[in-house]
C-alpha cells in the first residue's frame, strides 16, 4: 500500500527512486501500545529517511516477554492504528525481538529506533547483528515526556 502525506506538517512520501538506483526500504519496529506523540514522531522522522517505510508492530506475546506485561491495546487494533498513518507505507506483524528475523522476511536497508537504545548493550548488539548484513541503524530522539510506560502508570497506578 502506498501513501503520500497530505496534511500540513506531515512529510510527503519520498519520491520514487530514479531508474537504475536502489530504493531504500526502512523498518521501524515498535509496540505502539497506547499510540502517542513519541510514536508519531519516530514514524514521521523515519518516513523522511527512506523511500518505503515498513512499520513492524510486535505481537502481544513478544511485548509481554520484553516488558513483563501484556499491552493495553491488542495487536489487531495496534496494527490498524499504525497502518492508518499516512507516513507508513506498509504495516506488518513483528514476531520476534530478534530483528534479523524480520530482516530475512522483509529485506530492509535501514532500521529506525529511539535513541534510548543508543550505547546500550541491546543497541550495540542490534547494530552489530544488522551491520553484519549491511543494514544501518538510525536513532531518533526519544520522547522523554510521553511514553506508553508513563501512560500506563498514570492510568493504572502501576
Amino acid at each position: 500500500m502506498s501513501r503520500t502525506g497530505g496534511s500540513a506538517g506531515e512529510p510527503a512520501e519520498a519520491p520514487a527512486a530514479e531508474p537504475g538506483t536502489a530504493r531504500v526500504v526502512g523498518y521501524v519496529p515498535g509496540a505502539y501500545d497506547m499510540f502517542h506523540i513519541g510514536h508519531l514522531n519516530i514514524l514521521k522522522r523515519a518516513r523522511l529517511g527512506c523511500d518505503h517505510l515498513i512499520a513492524g508492530v510486535v505481537t502481544d506475546e513478544v511485548l509481554e516477554r520484553a516488558k513483563g506485561r501484556p499491552p493495553i491495546v491488542p495487536l489487531a487494533e495496534r496494527l490498524q492504528i499504525v497502518g492508518s498513518m499516512d507516513c507508513v507505507d506498509e504495516v506488518v506483524t513483528d514476531v520476534s525481538s530478534d530483528k534479523l528475523v524480520m530482516w530475512r522476511r522483509l529485506g530492509f536497508d535501514v532500521l529506525f529506533k529511539g535513541d534510548d537504545w543508543k550505547g546500550t548493550e541491546k543497541g550495540d548488539r542490534l547494530e552489530a547483528d544488522l551491520g553484519a548484513v549491511g543494514v544501518r541503524v538510525v536513532y531518533f530522539p526519544y520522547t522523554v515526556h510521553t511514553s506508553s510506560t508513563a501512560l500506563r502508570r498514570l492510568i493504572t497506578g502501576s
